[in-house]
Parts: C-alpha cells; sequence; structure tokens
C-alpha cells in the first residue's frame, strides 16, 4: 500500500516521496499523460530519459480499446505497454464533463454512446472499480461528476452530493477488492485484477469555496489513501483557478498525497506548488508540442516561426534534453513545417523534459527554504516571448 512521507516545508509548499508497488514519486511531481496506454509520440525509453516515474492511463478510454479484459489477461497496463514505473488512472468522471453532449448522468452512474462506435456505455463507481484493478494500477480515483467550472451553485451542490455518495460505493468496491487479495494471499493473487492499487477520492465545490471546505471534510471522512482537487481548469480563468487552490490546498489532509487533477501551465505548476499541492497532470506539454510549441526557460516559442529558419541554436540552451542537445531550431522548425513524424517526438520529448526539469527545481527550492523566489524568479523569466 502507499507510504507518504513529507520531508520538507516552506510555507504551504511540501516536498515529499510516496511510496507506491512499482516504485516512488518525489513530489511536487508532473505526470505525463498516456490516455490510451501511450504518451503520444513517446516510448517508455524516452519516459524513463526524462526522468518519469509515474503516468496516467485513462479508463474510459481503454474501457473502450482494447478493454480492460484483454489487458487483464495479458498481464495488466504495466506489461501491456512495457511500463515498469507507476501508473495512475482516472476514474471516467472526467468524461461526465468533456461528453457532455453524449452522456446521461443518473444515480446509477454515467451513460455514454462511444465516441468508436456510437454504442451505449455505461459506467457506475463499482465498474469504475472494477476496471482500473483489472489494468492494475498503482493509484485508482473514485468516479466524480465533475461540473463546468461557471456553473450555478445548485449544480456545483449536487454534483458534489452524487460525487460523495459515488466515493462511498467506490470504497466499498475497492474494500471488497482489498479483501479478496487478502483471501487469496500471495500464491492466488497472481493476476493484476488482484493487485489492487490505491483508492484517491476526489473534492468538487467548483469556484466556490464554502462547498469546497464541505466537500474535502466529506472526502476525508472516507480516510482514502489519497485526495485530489477535481473540478478546475475546467473553463474559468486561471487568477480564479489559483485562487482556488490556494484555499483549497491546506485544507486538504496533511498526512496525505494532494493530487490537482488536469492542470496545467508551467505557471499553473509552480503557483499551485506553492499553494501545497503535490502531484499534477496535464495533456498540454505533449499536446501543444505536436503543434510546434516548445516550453523554455526564457518564454514560449513557437517553433513553426520563419525567423528560426536558419536558427542554429537549440530550443533551450539550458535544457538537457536529447532534443536540445542534438538538434538546432533550424531542424525543428523543418521538421513541423514538412510534417515529419520526428517533429512529435522531439517537441514533446523537450516539453515533457522541460516540465520535469521544472519541477525537480521546484523539490530543491522547496528543501533550501526558497520555493517564493523560484516561483518569483521563473514567472518573471517565462513572461519572454522567447528568442
Amino acid at each position: 500500500m502507499l507510504k507518504f512521507d513529507v520531508t520538507h516545508r516552506d510555507g504551504e509548499a511540501r516536498r515529499g516521496r510516496i511510496q507506491l508497488g512499482h516504485g516512488f514519486i518525489d513530489t511536487p511531481q508532473f505526470m505525463p499523460v498516456g490516455t490510451a496506454a501511450s504518451v503520444k509520440a513517446l516510448a517508455p525509453d524516452d519516459l524513463n530519459a526524462i526522468g518519469a516515474q509515474i503516468i496516467l492511463g485513462n479508463t474510459y478510454h481503454l474501457m473502450l480499446r482494447p478493454g480492460p479484459e484483454l489487458i487483464e489477461e495479458l498481464g495488466g497496463l504495466h506489461r501491456f505497454m512495457s511500463w515498469n514505473g507507476c501508473v495512475l488512472t482516472d476514474s471516467g468522471g472526467f468524461q461526465v464533463y468533456s461528453l457532455s453532449k453524449n452522456r446521461k448522468i443518473s444515480e446509477e452512474g454515467a451513460l455514454f454512446q462511444s465516441h468508436l462506435d456510437g454504442k451505449k456505455q455505461m459506467l457506475t463507481p463499482e465498474r469504475a472499480v472494477e476496471i482500473q484493478g483489472q489494468l492494475g494500477s498503482d493509484i485508482l480515483m473514485c468516479f466524480d461528476e465533475c461540473p463546468p467550472a461557471e456553473s450555478e451553485r445548485a449544480h456545483h451542490i449536487a454534483a458534489l452530493e452524487r460525487t460523495t455518495r459515488w466515493a462511498k460505493r467506490c470504497k466499498t468496491a475497492w474494500e471488497a477488492r482489498l479483501a479478496l487479495a487478502e483471501q487469496l494471499g500471495p500464491a492466488g493473487a497472481n493476476g493484476p485484477g488482484y493487485r489492487v492499487g490505491n483508492l484517491f477520492g476526489i473534492v468538487q465545490g467548483g469556484l466556490f469555496q464554502d462547498l469546497r471546505a464541505r466537500h474535502i471534510e466529506e472526502i476525508a471522512s472516507l480516510d482514502l489513501p489519497g485526495t485530489a482537487l477535481g473540478g478546475f481548469s475546467v473553463g474559468e480563468a486561471p487568477p480564479k483557478m489559483w485562487e482556488g487552490v490556494q484555499h483549497a490546498a491546506p485544507l486538504l489532509p496533511a498526512h496525505k498525497p494532494r493530487y490537482l487533477m488536469g492542470v496545467g501551465t508551467p505557471e499553473d505548476l509552480l503557483r499551485c506548488s506553492l499553494a501545497g499541492m503535490d502531484m499534477f497532470d496535464c495533456v498540454l506539454p505533449t499536446r501543444v508540442a505536436r503543434n510546434g510549441l516548445l516550453f523554455t526557460r526564457k518564454g514560449r516559442l513557437q517553433i513553426k516561426a520563419a525567423r528560426y529558419a536558419k536558427d542554429t541554436r537549440p530550443a533551450d540552451a539550458q535544457c538537457r534534453c536529447y532534443t536540445c542537445k542534438n538538434f538546432t531550431r533550424a531542424y525543428l522548425r523543418h521538421l513541423f513545417a514538412s510534417q515529419e513524424l520526428l517533429a512529435f517526438r522531439l517537441n514533446s520529448l523537450h516539453n515533457l523534459t522541460f516540465y520535469a526539469d521544472l519541477m525537480a527545481g521546484m523539490r530543491a527550492a522547496i528543501e533550501a527554504g526558497a520555493a517564493q523566489k523560484y516561483v518569483d524568479d521563473n514567472l518573471e523569466a517565462f513572461k519572454a516571448a522567447g528568442e
């Protein structure tokens, strides 16, 4: 089971370490997203070179294709994708938000229309736990309802109340799997379906601080291994999100990992680490990489710009990544302009390395008692448009 130690504090910011079945995670930590059992354009050896300790899988997408039963039969998600690090899977709850035109929510769960073939798919709290167990996740998430940030207060109240009821059902299903694994013992529990990971609860409440505080109490009372803040970065302006996280983070259980779901930009990571969050994920760094946007220590760089056609410098002279050590901006621009597939890999390698190093710097700054200065210095540098 999960073990979490906070080794350093600097204001609300925390430096810690999470021990899981497939290794440890240094926090604060950014987790690359591998929606369909793959971080787009990158292989596991690329992720190892970056220094990734944990990646994400998507329950909804893997449920549809190739199916959790097949993944379980083939040895679980780690073996299926040849990844030796840790894996966190979401519950499918975000699809309740993102697929709003093709789903219907009831007390039982969420009825989806598959984006692949149009077939109806029912996802319940119990089914979400079962699927994540079949995948063999190190961290699995409770099934939740995530309303748009700017929804009316009544909508947020109804969503958080349903999320609490669903979380209780998730816990019951998770504890049943724990009991079965204990009954089977090491000799019998060979399948990944019996390698029961650690269930995290999810806090909703939108931008209403009193609702966030109320829901934190409800989810904390379930005494799960970790707690996540959901429902941020779902339509609200970044300053509103930062304010909401700054209020909510210190209210989360201090002795358990804190996960901010679906966030975000380098500025988001710095500000929310400073507020006391431990774990982050977002598709942003790889998605924008495929569109030619590179993050650097001197601002964002649009590699497709004509001014880089003869630029012999690396994307970021201070970057340790394979891309920056071997290729010029001129070559990266050529690859992107030619729509060569190598552009996706090289740009993604760079952006995820930038994120990994940003978080490593944050951890070192917390250890040194200089977290605020580290954040301020980086935010000032990010204002540049890139050289």
